[in-house]
This record gives structure tokens, C-alpha cells and sequence, in this order.
């Protein structure tokens, strides 16, 4: 991910619970690193979810994934989950991530899955969409402002 604007990096490690019969990561478990990710993401910004869900009665959705496999990782593989703002509007935001193997110096390496998701905002109690807060999206945008290039 390399487009000039910020990204989030977040550490996994691939356990004995993420794999499957075959000794590789169960595909559905890069929607888990990548969930965990975009809480953490959210977290390092000053926003916790569970924080918002109870003072605002909203909460996230996921709305739309879409996902592409491209190497399987294995059990231990230490992997970085990196996450870009690809848009927000004024009720949902839409979300780059890709997964990486990483080397020994843990550096990302090998590209192991990448995903477009979109997440709506809505009233926890109803499930319906709302405005996201504009503490949020002040947040999220300021964080996800162009990178200036290098001199």
C-alpha cells in the first residue's frame, strides 16, 4: 500500500486456533485479523467503539467486503495487517487492508490477502443508518490526510 496517504500497522500472530486442516490459515480468519485491525486502527485515533456504542447508542457495521487470496500463511508466520481510508461519507467509511507475511527483521514481505470493506454507522437499537459523529470523522480524516513525499 503505497499511495501516499497514511497507513495503520497492526502485528499478528498466526496461532494453532488460525489454522485449518491443511496446517494453513482458515480463509475466514483474515476477516478476523482485519476486523481486530480496524478496531485497533480506531483505538490508536482516540475512538473506542465500545465507548461510542454507549454514549451515542451507534455502532459499526460491516457492510460490504470484498476479498482476494493471493499466498496462504501458516502456523507462527508473523504477519502485519495494514490498513488505508479509502473514503468516508457521511454515514459509512471504506477501508484498504492487506495482510503480510513478514521477514526476519519483520518487515512485510509477502502479500497474502487483501480486502475493500465498507462499514456503515448505525443506531445500535434500531440498526439503522445515522451520521457518523462528527468527532469521527474529524479523527479520521485529519489521520488519513496525504503523506508529504520525502525531500
Amino acid at each position: 500500500m503505497k499511495d501516499g496517504t497514511q497507513a495503520f500497522h497492526w502485528p499478528v500472530r498466526v496461532y494453532w486456533e488460525d489454522t485449518d486442516a491443511g496446517g494453513i490459515v482458515y480463509y475466514a480468519n483474515y476477516l478476523k485479523f482485519f476486523e481486530r485491525s480496524r478496531t485497533e486502527w480506531l483505538r490508536s485515533l482516540g475512538l473506542a467503539q465500545s465507548e461510542l456504542a454507549a454514549q451515542s447508542g451507534l455502532v459499526f457495521v460491516v457492510a460490504d467486503v470484498h476479498l482476494r487470496y493471493a499466498a496462504p500463511a501458516k502456523l507462527d508466520d508473523a504477519l502485519q495487517i495494514q490498513l488505508r481510508l479509502q473514503d468516508i461519507g457521511s454515514a459509512s467509511l471504506t477501508v484498504a487492508q492487506q495482510a503480510w507475511r513478514c521477514d526476519t527483521s519483520g518487515a512485510p514481505a509477502a502479500l497474502l490477502c487483501e480486502a475493500t470493506v465498507r462499514v456503515g454507522c448505525v443506531a445500535a437499537a434500531t440498526l439503522r443508518p445515522s451520521r457518523i459523529p462528527r468527532e469521527v470523522f474529524d479523527r479520521v480524516t485529519r489521520w488519513a490526510a496525504p503523506v508529504p513525499p520525502a525531500p
